[in-house]
Protein backbone atom coordinates (compact mmCIF):
# COMPACT_ATOMS: atom_id res chain seq x y z
CA UNK A 1 0.00 0.00 0.00
CA UNK A 2 1.09 3.59 -0.19
CA UNK A 3 2.06 4.02 3.53
CA UNK A 4 0.52 4.25 6.32
CA UNK A 5 2.51 3.50 9.24
CA UNK A 6 4.82 6.19 8.24
CA UNK A 7 3.57 9.98 8.28
CA UNK A 8 1.25 9.34 5.36
CA UNK A 9 -1.33 6.65 6.09
CA UNK A 10 -1.89 3.76 3.69
CA UNK A 11 -3.79 0.66 2.91
CA UNK A 12 -1.95 -2.04 5.19
CA UNK A 13 -3.11 -1.70 8.62
CA UNK A 14 0.05 -2.18 10.68
CA UNK A 15 1.22 1.58 8.55
CA UNK A 16 -2.24 2.88 8.50
CA UNK A 17 -1.99 3.61 11.96
CA UNK A 18 0.87 6.41 12.02
CA UNK A 19 0.29 9.42 14.39
CA UNK A 20 -3.19 8.44 15.54
CA UNK A 21 -1.43 4.64 16.57
CA UNK A 22 1.21 7.04 18.59
CA UNK A 23 -1.70 8.64 20.42
CA UNK A 24 -3.43 5.97 21.22
CA UNK A 25 -0.35 3.96 22.76
CA UNK A 26 1.08 6.24 24.64
CA UNK A 27 -1.44 6.52 26.97
CA UNK A 28 -0.97 2.49 27.50
CA UNK A 29 0.76 0.79 31.09
CA UNK A 30 4.25 0.18 29.93
CA UNK A 31 4.44 -3.48 29.08
CA UNK A 32 1.39 -3.31 26.89
CA UNK A 33 2.60 -0.01 25.19
CA UNK A 34 5.69 -2.03 24.27
CA UNK A 35 4.35 -5.08 23.34
CA UNK A 36 2.20 -3.24 20.48
CA UNK A 37 5.36 -0.94 19.41
CA UNK A 38 6.35 -4.66 18.47
CA UNK A 39 3.60 -5.24 16.86
CA UNK A 40 3.58 -1.90 15.10
CA UNK A 41 7.37 -2.63 14.59
CA UNK A 42 6.55 -5.56 13.13
CA UNK A 43 3.93 -5.00 10.33
CA UNK A 44 6.09 -1.76 9.26
CA UNK A 45 8.72 -3.90 8.19
CA UNK A 46 6.42 -6.47 6.39
CA UNK A 47 4.70 -3.50 4.79
CA UNK A 48 7.93 -1.84 4.15
CA UNK A 49 8.88 -5.05 1.81
CA UNK A 50 5.34 -5.42 0.43
CA UNK A 51 5.71 -1.60 -0.68
CA UNK A 52 9.16 -1.38 -1.76
CA UNK A 53 10.33 -1.66 -5.27
CA UNK A 54 12.32 -4.22 -5.26
CA UNK A 55 11.67 -7.54 -7.81
CA UNK A 56 8.83 -8.85 -6.81
CA UNK A 57 10.51 -12.74 -6.60
CA UNK A 58 12.80 -10.62 -4.10
CA UNK A 59 9.80 -9.24 -1.89
CA UNK A 60 8.62 -12.58 -1.56
CA UNK A 61 11.50 -14.01 -0.53
CA UNK A 62 11.93 -11.28 1.91
CA UNK A 63 8.62 -12.13 3.00
CA UNK A 64 8.88 -15.83 3.56
CA UNK A 65 12.05 -14.81 5.58
CA UNK A 66 9.75 -13.62 7.95
CA UNK A 67 7.49 -16.35 7.94
CA UNK A 68 10.24 -18.23 9.13
CA UNK A 69 11.61 -16.48 11.92
CA UNK A 70 8.20 -15.92 13.03
CA UNK A 71 7.93 -19.67 13.34
CA UNK A 72 11.66 -19.94 15.01
CA UNK A 73 10.07 -17.64 17.55
CA UNK A 74 7.37 -19.26 18.23
CA UNK A 75 9.74 -22.44 18.26
CA UNK A 76 11.39 -20.59 21.13
CA UNK A 77 14.57 -20.09 19.11
CA UNK A 78 13.37 -16.16 17.96
CA UNK A 79 16.17 -14.71 15.62
CA UNK A 80 17.82 -11.59 16.55
CA UNK A 81 15.72 -8.54 15.14
CA UNK A 82 12.25 -11.03 17.35
CA UNK A 83 14.02 -12.02 20.48
CA UNK A 84 12.73 -8.81 22.37
CA UNK A 85 9.23 -10.62 21.14
CA UNK A 86 9.57 -13.98 23.70
CA UNK A 87 8.44 -12.16 26.74
CA UNK A 88 5.37 -10.48 25.35
CA UNK A 89 4.28 -13.60 23.01
CA UNK A 90 4.31 -15.07 26.83
CA UNK A 91 2.81 -12.78 29.01
CA UNK A 92 -0.04 -11.56 26.25
CA UNK A 93 -0.84 -15.22 24.55
CA UNK A 94 -0.16 -13.76 20.93
CA UNK A 95 -0.95 -16.29 18.35
CA UNK A 96 1.22 -17.00 15.77
CA UNK A 97 -1.12 -17.54 13.14
CA UNK A 98 -2.28 -13.69 13.53
CA UNK A 99 1.30 -12.63 12.60
CA UNK A 100 1.34 -14.91 9.47
CA UNK A 101 -2.43 -13.33 8.64
CA UNK A 102 -0.49 -9.80 8.33
CA UNK A 103 2.74 -11.24 6.15
CA UNK A 104 -0.25 -12.82 3.84
CA UNK A 105 -2.57 -9.71 3.96
CA UNK A 106 0.74 -7.89 3.19
CA UNK A 107 1.68 -10.39 0.10
CA UNK A 108 -1.39 -10.07 -1.27
CA UNK A 109 0.25 -6.77 -3.30
CA UNK A 110 3.11 -8.29 -4.36
CA UNK A 111 2.86 -11.07 -7.04
CA UNK A 112 0.10 -8.50 -8.80
CA UNK A 113 -1.13 -5.26 -7.52
CA UNK A 114 -4.34 -5.29 -6.81
CA UNK A 115 -7.20 -4.20 -9.09
CA UNK A 116 -10.74 -4.44 -8.68
CA UNK A 117 -10.50 -7.49 -6.10
CA UNK A 118 -14.49 -9.46 -5.56
CA UNK A 119 -15.85 -8.99 -2.13
CA UNK A 120 -14.82 -12.17 -0.91
CA UNK A 121 -11.06 -11.24 -1.78
CA UNK A 122 -11.55 -7.87 -0.42
CA UNK A 123 -12.89 -8.79 2.88
CA UNK A 124 -9.68 -11.38 3.15
CA UNK A 125 -7.31 -8.55 2.71
CA UNK A 126 -9.35 -6.20 5.06
CA UNK A 127 -9.17 -9.49 8.07
CA UNK A 128 -5.54 -10.00 7.17
CA UNK A 129 -3.82 -6.60 6.95
CA UNK A 130 -6.24 -5.13 9.68
CA UNK A 131 -8.57 -7.75 11.55
CA UNK A 132 -5.17 -9.53 12.85
CA UNK A 133 -3.34 -6.83 14.01
CA UNK A 134 -6.73 -6.24 16.34
CA UNK A 135 -6.72 -9.50 16.64
CA UNK A 136 -2.73 -9.03 17.96
CA UNK A 137 -4.05 -6.02 19.99
CA UNK A 138 -6.78 -6.65 21.61
CA UNK A 139 -4.77 -9.80 23.70
CA UNK A 140 -2.51 -6.85 24.64
CA UNK A 141 -5.27 -4.65 25.44
CA UNK A 142 -6.58 -7.70 27.98
CA UNK A 143 -10.26 -8.08 26.55
CA UNK A 144 -12.54 -10.77 26.64
CA UNK A 145 -11.33 -13.50 24.09
CA UNK A 146 -15.26 -13.46 22.48
CA UNK A 147 -15.43 -9.37 22.54
CA UNK A 148 -11.93 -9.07 21.13
CA UNK A 149 -12.45 -10.89 18.51
CA UNK A 150 -15.32 -9.53 17.46
CA UNK A 151 -13.61 -6.10 18.38
CA UNK A 152 -10.83 -6.64 15.85
CA UNK A 153 -12.88 -8.07 13.02
CA UNK A 154 -15.59 -4.89 13.05
CA UNK A 155 -12.89 -1.85 13.76
CA UNK A 156 -10.14 -3.61 11.44
CA UNK A 157 -12.37 -3.43 8.95
CA UNK A 158 -14.24 -0.15 9.48
CA UNK A 159 -10.43 1.26 9.87
CA UNK A 160 -9.37 -0.69 6.68
CA UNK A 161 -12.73 0.31 4.29
CA UNK A 162 -12.12 3.78 5.79
CA UNK A 163 -8.40 4.09 4.48
CA UNK A 164 -9.45 2.48 0.93
CA UNK A 165 -11.93 5.72 0.69
CA UNK A 166 -9.22 8.31 1.68
CA UNK A 167 -6.83 6.91 -0.53
CA UNK A 168 -8.45 5.96 -3.59
CA UNK A 169 -6.58 8.82 -5.91
CA UNK A 170 -3.62 7.86 -3.75
CA UNK A 171 -3.82 3.71 -4.57
CA UNK A 172 -4.70 4.48 -8.20
CA UNK A 173 -1.22 6.57 -8.65
CA UNK A 174 0.90 3.43 -7.78
CA UNK A 175 -1.46 0.87 -9.63
CA UNK A 176 -3.92 -0.33 -7.12
CA UNK A 177 -7.12 -0.90 -6.39
CA UNK A 178 -9.37 -1.77 -4.21
CA UNK A 179 -13.06 -0.83 -4.88
CA UNK A 180 -14.87 -4.31 -5.03
CA UNK A 181 -15.19 -5.64 -8.87
CA UNK A 182 -19.10 -6.10 -7.74
CA UNK A 183 -19.48 -2.57 -6.84
CA UNK A 184 -17.78 -1.28 -10.10
CA UNK A 185 -19.78 -4.03 -12.49
CA UNK A 186 -23.42 -2.79 -10.62
CA UNK A 187 -23.03 0.44 -11.90
CA UNK A 188 -21.45 0.11 -14.97
CA UNK A 189 -18.03 0.71 -14.95
CA UNK A 190 -16.30 -2.42 -16.59
CA UNK A 191 -12.48 -1.41 -16.88
CA UNK A 192 -10.24 -2.26 -13.87
CA UNK A 193 -7.16 0.08 -14.68
CA UNK A 194 -7.18 2.34 -11.74
CA UNK A 195 -7.20 6.03 -13.21
CA UNK A 196 -9.65 4.94 -15.77
CA UNK A 197 -11.66 4.12 -12.51
CA UNK A 198 -10.78 7.11 -10.43
CA UNK A 199 -12.11 9.34 -13.43
CA UNK A 200 -15.67 7.61 -14.25
CA UNK A 201 -18.39 9.88 -12.98
CA UNK A 202 -19.97 6.89 -11.31
CA UNK A 203 -17.51 6.40 -8.95
CA UNK A 204 -19.31 8.18 -6.23
CA UNK A 205 -21.97 5.11 -6.61
CA UNK A 206 -19.36 2.53 -5.73
CA UNK A 207 -18.46 4.30 -2.59
CA UNK A 208 -21.78 4.65 -0.97
CA UNK A 209 -22.35 1.28 -0.36
CA UNK A 210 -18.71 0.90 1.11
CA UNK A 211 -18.95 3.95 3.33
CA UNK A 212 -21.99 1.97 4.45
CA UNK A 213 -20.27 -0.75 5.31
CA UNK A 214 -17.79 0.79 7.21
CA UNK A 215 -20.15 2.60 9.32
CA UNK A 216 -21.64 -0.71 10.45
CA UNK A 217 -18.65 -1.55 11.16
CA UNK A 218 -18.24 1.40 13.43
CA UNK A 219 -21.49 0.56 14.57
CA UNK A 220 -20.92 -2.73 15.96
CA UNK A 221 -17.22 -2.10 17.04
CA UNK A 222 -19.02 0.79 19.64
CA UNK A 223 -21.33 -2.17 20.81
CA UNK A 224 -18.55 -4.17 21.65
CA UNK A 225 -16.24 -1.28 23.59
CA UNK A 226 -19.91 -0.16 25.36
CA UNK A 227 -19.63 -3.26 27.35
CA UNK A 228 -16.16 -3.71 28.07
CA UNK A 229 -14.60 -1.36 31.09
CA UNK A 230 -13.41 2.23 29.43
CA UNK A 231 -9.83 1.08 30.21
CA UNK A 232 -9.48 -1.79 28.27
CA UNK A 233 -10.92 -0.34 25.35
CA UNK A 234 -9.29 3.44 25.62
CA UNK A 235 -6.55 2.81 23.14
CA UNK A 236 -9.01 1.17 20.27
CA UNK A 237 -11.66 4.07 20.96
CA UNK A 238 -9.27 6.79 19.78
CA UNK A 239 -8.79 4.71 17.08
CA UNK A 240 -12.11 4.30 15.96
CA UNK A 241 -12.91 8.01 16.91
CA UNK A 242 -10.21 9.45 14.74
CA UNK A 243 -11.36 7.17 11.85
CA UNK A 244 -14.70 7.84 12.14
CA UNK A 245 -13.73 11.42 12.09
CA UNK A 246 -12.22 10.92 8.86
CA UNK A 247 -15.02 8.55 7.03
CA UNK A 248 -17.08 11.92 8.19
CA UNK A 249 -14.66 13.87 6.39
CA UNK A 250 -15.36 11.73 3.33
CA UNK A 251 -18.83 11.75 3.10
CA UNK A 252 -18.83 15.56 3.53
CA UNK A 253 -16.20 15.92 0.88
CA UNK A 254 -18.13 13.37 -1.22
CA UNK A 255 -15.88 10.96 -3.58
CA UNK A 256 -16.81 13.32 -7.09
CA UNK A 257 -14.36 14.98 -8.84
CA UNK A 258 -12.36 17.19 -7.75
CA UNK A 259 -11.16 15.02 -4.24
CA UNK A 260 -9.33 17.25 -2.30
CA UNK A 261 -7.09 15.20 0.16
CA UNK A 262 -8.86 14.58 3.37
CA UNK A 263 -6.89 14.90 7.01
CA UNK A 264 -8.27 15.57 10.58
CA UNK A 265 -6.38 18.28 12.05
CA UNK A 266 -4.81 18.77 14.71
CA UNK A 267 -7.40 19.95 16.82
CA UNK A 268 -9.70 17.66 16.20
CA UNK A 269 -7.32 14.62 17.61
CA UNK A 270 -6.23 16.57 20.57
CA UNK A 271 -9.93 16.64 21.71
CA UNK A 272 -10.24 13.13 20.87
CA UNK A 273 -7.48 11.90 22.75
CA UNK A 274 -8.56 14.34 25.98
CA UNK A 275 -11.78 12.77 25.81
CA UNK A 276 -11.42 8.94 25.84
CA UNK A 277 -7.64 9.15 27.09
CA UNK A 278 -8.24 9.40 30.46
CA UNK A 279 -10.38 6.74 32.76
Amino acid sequence: MNQQATSTPAKHQGVALSSSFYAAMRILPREQREAMFQVYSFCRYVDDIADSDGPRPQRLADLQQWRDDIEALYRGAPPPRLRDYTASLQRFGLKQQDFLDIIDGMEMDVPADIRAPDEATLDLYCDRVASAVGRLSVRIFGLPEDDGVALAHHLGRALQLTNILRDIDEDAGIGRLYLPREGLLAVGITSTEPQAVIADPALSRVCVPLVARAQTHFKRADEVMNRNPRRLVRAPRIMSKYYHAILQLLIARGFDLPRAPVKLGKASRIAILLQYAII
